[in-house]
């Protein structure tokens, strides 16, 4: 039996598409109207503040994606960001982008930035329901008075250390801390003066007062409110005492009138404290039935990556990585920069289905999500990764043919391009054996290939160097075997290989990616960074075709037989395009390829 924490054996199975134990929720939902209008019956009554909604009283469906903005968004949180804004879309309701901003030491509006592009660039729009945590500090507070007078919680004058070691453990219960039957008076004394900045940090907490024997340990009286002097990215100096993530997070959803709040599994066990506060508000009077509801789904764990922001700020912290956008990253300014196309994430999220069993999903199912769209939008071009010259013995030294190439096999209003033919051409390494293994249907001595879009060559001999290394290469080319042209008499041949002209070819640079771990589960090693893949970046000067020249950043295509790549900068020194590569044409991870080698 899987015990809790575990996940279960890597998965390859794509679950159809859409269909999903949340959208069944919803669906019930809706055909029992389970949600209607709520109304807001205590003091003080917010409506006044949310006019700013679109449709508020018409979305019958309301969810929330709630990012703290305390580090870059990732992968997991794509798959939450599709979830939330792609079911109120399917039902057309609404999907809040809500900021949880309640801790002030880590929180930078650097980040607030960046999630919202983010959340752009995977193509949703929050419209105008763009809300902090923040925005209900005043609420969050006059609700903890209410707590208060109603006898729910307690200033704790004991220290952090002291009241975990009260809180007890998952087979032992908690004890009562010897300042739970403070009188209410008291209670209001000293959290006014905790709001007024009059003690110091640490020296006392808010804690709810529920049941310190709850076999579940986020009821053991659980603390709401802690002193912080530091200064707020939205509120400045306002506030020295900020609230815990669960008293906000229900009550954020409840003003908001969420509906469905989609979390991952580790908020299972904190669902019982989630109704407590909110069903505790409906008995004050404060809020009405009915109220939001928590559901907990599975997070996303993908392989030979860390999906933890914890290990992700100590692979940058530490350089490990080239930053939060290192195309090796997992977070999505590092897939965006690596030219992951926010159509293929969506693909991605939308075939690993949600469910509430942990798993672990091979990285190729992403990479097939991206392929599936990069191949239908990518132009095709020509790069020779590890040159070889070629020289064309009749071929005149000042002709230049020129040569007709398709843009897109698969797409024929792509149209097509040209490509200069000489003398002297680049191909491959990879292309040329001076004793070829069986099977080898490229270029070696006596043997005739079509160059793509070009002629067909046969080779004829070759230099090489003292150490047996091959310097050129040299062919006859059969001048009526031009391709495009229709003749009876065209000889065919089995071999067709790629190649730019040395005259009418540019130098650039090129980086191309593995895999960042080793190991499949790197989390479950003892030390996850010894795991680390020396070889997960390889930077190389290539060629390529001398129109890429011009190409605009971000500009993706690919590059026949090597994959998927995007323009990513200029080498201004060297005056030379980098691009990175995407993703290979098929799964290569385990084989050794001879492109990040030579020959």
């Amino acid at each position: 039996m899987k015990k809790k924490g575990e996940t279960k054996k890597i998965s390859g199975e794509v679950k159809k598409p859409g269909i999903n134990f949340i959208r069944n929720i919803i669906e019930k939902d809706l055909k029992t109207n389970a949600f209607a209008e709520r109304k807001w019956t205590g003091s003080p009554a917010p409506a006044s503040e949310f006019t700013n909604y679109t449709n508020i009283d018409s979305a019958r469906i309301r969810t929330r994606f709630p990012p703290e903005p305390n580090g870059y968004l990732h992968l997991g949180h794509a798959k939450s960001i599709c979830l939330n804004f792609g079911v109120a879309e399917n039902y057309n309701g609404i999907c809040h982008l809500r900021f949880d901003d309640t801790n002030p030491i880590s929180e930078d509006d650097k980040y607030v930035k960046s999630i919202l592009r983010s959340v752009k660039w995977l193509g949703f729009d929050w419209k105008r329901q763009l809300f902090f945590a923040s925005d209900y500090f005043e609420y969050l507070y006059s609700f903890a008075i209410l707590f208060i007078k109603n006898g729910d919680a307690f200033v704790d004058s004991m220290s952090f250390d002291e009241i975990k070691n009260y809180r007890g453990t998952l087979t032992t219960p908690g004890t009562d801390s010897p300042f739970r039957s403070r009188s209410v008076e008291e209670n209001l004394d000293i959290f006014e003066k905790m709001r007024l900045g009059e003690f110091k940090d640490g020296s006392h907490v808010l804690r709810l007062k529920i049941d310190m024997k709850s076999p579940n340990i986020n009821l053991r009286d659980p603390v709401i409110y802690r002193i912080r002097h530091e200064k707020h990215h939205k509120t400045g100096g306002k506030w020295c005492i900020y609230p815990m993530y669960d008293y906000t997070h229900c009550i954020s959803d409840a003003l908001e009138n969420i509906t469905h709040s989609l979390c991952t599994l580790e908020f299972e066990d904190h669902r019982v404290l989630y109704d407590w506060i909110l069903t505790r508000l409906v008995n004050y009077k404060i809020l009405e039935d009915p109220l939001p509801k928590q559901y907990e789904f599975s997070r996303l764990n993908l392989t030979h990556v860390v999906l933890s922001k914890r290990k992700l700020i100590q692979l940058v912290d530490e350089k490990h990585v080239d930053g939060w956008d290192d195309p090796r990253m997992p977070t999505l300014e590092g897939v965006k920069r690596r030219g992951y196309p926010p159509e293929g994430i969506k693909l991605f999220c939308e075939k690993i289905g949600v469910s509430k069993s942990d798993s672990l999903i091979d990285y190729t199912q992403l990479e097939d999500s991206v392929r599936e769209i990069l191949d239908q939008s990518c132009d095709r071009r020509f790069l020779i990764l590890n040159p070889l010259k070629l020289i064309i013995e009749n071929f005149p030294n000042d002709l230049e043919e020129r040569c007709n190439a398709t843009n897109h096999p698969k797409d024929s209003k792509k149209g097509e391009r040209e490509i200069l033919f000489t003398k002297e051409i680049w191909i491959e390494q990879t292309d040329f054996e001076k004793n070829p293994p069986k099977g080898f249907f490229r270029l070696y001595p006596g043997n005739k290939v079509r160059l793509k879009y070009g002629f067909i060559v046969e080779c004829t001999g070759y230099d090489q160097d003292e150490n047996g290394k091959i310097q050129k290469v040299f062919c006859r080319y059969f001048p009526e075997s031009k391709s495009g042209i229709s003749k009876s008499n065209t000889e065919k041949v089995k071999g067709n290989i790629h190649w730019l002209s040395s005259r009418h070819s540019i130098k650039c640079k090129v980086n191309l990616f593995d895999r960042l771990f080793l190991s499949a589960d790197p989390l479950t090693k003892k030390d996850f960074l010894k795991e680390l893949n020396p070889n997960s970046k390889t930077v190389k000067t290539a060629l390529v075709e001398p129109s890429l020249i011009n190409t605009p950043l971000g500009k993706q295509f690919q590059f026949e037989r090597h994959g998927y790549f995007i323009l990513d900068c200029f080498d201004e020194i060297n005056n030379m395009p980098i691009f990175n590569r995407t993703v290979t044409l098929r799964d290569t991870w385990g084989k050794r390829s001879n492109e990040t080698k030579g020959s």
